[in-house]
């Protein structure tokens, strides 16, 4: 990497060509707002005249840098909604249009805007600002003119120019400008800290952490400067006289993690952006992006992707600031929970919509305490190998634990997925590292189905129902029985023949199947409890005695639990949304006797 003097002629060309990436940048994002990739009116205006329409790749890759900022700018903006005033300091924001866009769809109605960028950059900003209207009316009264190093000044938004790598002049200029660092503050910074000696922008990361006590930091960067793609990488930035020199010290996701822990963030996450752009996007949406326009150029995207990253790091923050993890906090349907240790379970799969599936597995981490609440479990992402990615993407599935020669594992089987209305494949993980492990499986293959039961028995599984792929109920039993070089799937007949049933629970009790409830085509009763003797086959129906309760038992979307010594089932949820007749959830747990059932069976 050749060294730059900081003398007077190189500074000055060294920041002109840092200078132009931000005009580049403009440029590209407006080609791809035009090709629909970018929901942004205000590109092509602070874009001027430079318009030239940009590759495919080039689209693609702007697309997923602006969504991984919008995601993680609206979510800041979504948790301090409640708190009177908030700040975003954008650092070298260039022609950049975020305060634009979320001033229009009325986002900051208590939060500030602060731009800063090179003087130059910040003067030719502001007099595109002043000289359109569409622009000059969303700011509003400006209260005269900008002074010094703020070129421009409104109630909400300001535009400074200063150089970042002068930490102690940009520190004056945010205090003249009324920078408030006492409210909860983000900072952005997006492909800008590579391009300042690691020194100063190790010293900007610091200095917003020691001097402001609630604060986020949003950055977007490359990483993986040593393998081929990294290398034309960095030659192409060097060519530019633009060169990344975070990237020698800090290389990869991990290195840029401890990089803000150690300067005084107390949380930080990173996601590359083929992680982003599986974990963070809905599938409807990732779908809409690959029909825009003709692409053919996977290789480079995948490796593109791989070689940027979004991090969010925070301190101070109440409740924590974790936009990386969508699907750590937020609400999912059709999953599976497995207990794995007194304080280790996993969440497998689920979905928000039935077009964004993409959830991943949790990792719920229990205290050892008693007494600990709601807020002490510890949620983290479970990072899979890329092979058992599969496993995670559906709902409606079942996962259940199984022992092969002395090991564990867990079983993911069937369910559906975005792409496919119902699954047949299933999958063998390894606990606790959950690695995909290949296991020998004989026998006819049970017909693909979600909503089905699954239970551990003897050491193998048993599957009982479920929706096939004609929408359908199933009636079929299946065993998953071990063999000393594998697995074999077996038939279990039942006679009577099993009524075909969905969305029901099922436990093993002294070599008999219990499946309590579901939903089955038979209008004359609902189902109660089925009692199945895995022995004989023997396969009889009980009806549930509702007469005590004073509301309707719904026993679909539940979860029951078996307590052998009482003989009784714990009955907990069930219910549903139906748009025609309203929402009915059952308001309490449930207890059921099965006492009489299972003796007399």
């Amino acid at each position: 990497m050749r060294s730059i003097l900081v003398g007077s002629d190189s500074a000055v060309s060294l920041s002109q060509q840092v200078q132009g990436t931000g005009g580049s940048s403009a440029v590209s994002k407006c080609s791809a707002a035009a090709r629909g990739y970018i929901q942004d009116r205000f590109l092509r205006l602070l874009a001027g005249r430079r318009r030239r329409r940009r590759a495919p790749l080039i689209h693609r890759g702007y697309y997923i840098r602006a969504r991984a900022v919008d995601h993680c700018v609206h979510d800041f903006l979504l948790k301090t909604q409640s708190l009177p005033r908030t700040q975003i300091l954008s650092l070298g924001a260039g022609f950049d249009s975020l305060y634009f866009r979320l001033k229009d769809i009325g986002l900051l109605h208590h939060t500030v805007v602060y731009e800063v960028d090179f003087p130059n950059v910040a003067c030719q900003k502001a007099a595109l600002i002043k000289g359109m209207k569409e622009l000059s009316a969303l700011v509003g009264d400006t209260g005269g003119e900008g002074l010094g190093a703020i070129t421009f000044s409104a109630v909400d938004y300001k535009l400074l120019g200063v150089d970042l790598s002068e930490l102690s002049e940009l520190e004056r200029t945010l205090e003249e400008a009324g920078l408030n660092k006492e409210i909860p503050t983000l900072f952005i910074a997006e492909v800008v800290l590579t391009y300042m000696e690691n020194t100063r922008s190790d010293a900007l990361i610091q200095w917003a952490a020691e001097h402001f006590p609630q604060a986020c930091f949003l950055m977007y960067e490359q990483v993986h400067p040593e393998d081929p793609f990294g290398h034309v990488m960095q030659q192409h930035f060097s060519q530019l006289n633009t060169a990344l020199h975070s990237l020698a010290q800090y290389p990869d996701c991990e290195a840029q993690q401890r990089r803000f822990l150690g300067k005084g963030w107390t949380e930080c996450s990173v996601m590359d952006m083929n992680e982003f752009f599986s974990c963070c996007i809905p599938e409807d949406e990732q779908q809409r992006v690959r029909t825009l326009e003709p692409f053919d150029e996977y290789e480079e995207w995948h490796l593109k992707c791989s070689h940027y990253f979004v991090l969010a790091a925070s301190k101070g923050m109440e409740p924590s600031w974790t936009p990386l993890l969508p699907s750590v906090t937020g609400e999912r349907l059709y999953h599976t929970v497995s207990c794995l240790s007194d304080t280790l379970a996993l969440v497998v799969g689920g979905r928000t919509s039935p077009s964004s599936a993409g959830l991943g597995m949790l990792w719920l981490k229990f205290p050892k305490t008693c007494n600990a609440g709601p807020d002490d479990v510890g949620v983290e992402l479970v990072s899979l190998q890329p092979a058992a990615e599969a496993a995670a993407l559906r709902w409606r599935h079942s996962t259940t634990e199984i022992t092969f020669k002395g090991e564990q594992y867990l079983f993911v089987y069937g369910g559906r997925s975005a792409l496919e209305p119902v699954l047949g494949d299933w999958f063998f993980l390894h606990t606790p590292e959950l690695s995909y492990t290949v296991i020998a499986v004989e026998g006819p293959v049970p017909e693909s189905r979600h909503s089905h039961s699954a239970c551990s028995w003897e050491g193998g599984v048993l599957i009982a129902g479920g929706l096939g792929a004609a929408e359908q109920p199933l009636g079929s039993v299946f065993l998953l029985r071990q063999l000393e070089h594998g697995l074999q799937w077996q038939t279990i007949e039942t006679h009577p023949p099993l009524v075909p049933r969905y969305s029901h629970t099922a436990h093993v009790h002294e070599g008999k199947l219990l499946l309590v409830g579901g939903v089955w085509f038979h209008a004359s009763c609902v189902p109660g409890v089925t009692v199945i003797d895995l022995m004989t086959g023997l396969c009889l129906n009980y009806v549930i005695d509702v007469e005590h309760l004073e509301w309707p038992l719904m026993l679909h979307n539940h979860s029951s639990v078996f307590l052998p010594n009482e003989k009784e089932l714990l009955v907990i949820g069930g219910g549903g949304n139906c748009f025609s007749f309203g929402t009915h959830l059952n308001p309490e747990p449930v207890s059921l006797s099965l006492s009489s059932i299972l003796i007399s069976h």
